[in-house]
């Protein structure tokens, strides 16, 4: 199989050796996204509400790069530093989707990449 990357220049730069998101068929699978600034490349300051609307206005430049918008976005993973985030994160979250809602996992993780306290990985489909 070939992989078909998203540039996605409006979105953080990689920190590693990955593709900011791939296609696969009608499938757009996107890597996780911390709250980056991409104009600095620094975690944004702020909570984890602040954090989580910026880690999805990250992943909305990569699905609009790849010609795509959130109400595609067909299952979600999200990745906390701890669970008490949970409410703050889900509320955020809400904001940004409408019913029917994607599919969602939401773990609890013992550290995240540049001391980031969520980050988001999505699958959309064309």
């Amino acid at each position: 199989m070939t992989r078909l990357p998203v540039a996605a220049p409006g979105s953080p730069a990689p920190i590693g050796p990955y593709s900011r998101a791939v296609w696969a068929g009608d499938l757009l699978y996107l890597s996780g996204q911390t709250p980056i600034d991409p104009a600095t490349g620094r975690l944004v300051p702020g909570d984890i509400t602040v954090q989580t609307h910026r880690a999805f206005d990250n992943l909305e430049a990569v699905l609009g790069d790849a010609g795509l918008a959130m109400d595609q976005v067909i299952k979600v993973n999200v990745y906390l530093t701890t669970m008490a985030h949970f409410q703050a994160m889900n509320a955020a979250y809400e904001a940004r989707f409408h019913a029917p809602y994607p599919a969602r996992t939401t773990v609890a993780v013992a550290e995240l990449p540049l001391g980031a306290s969520v980050e988001i990985e999505l699958v959309a489909k064309r």
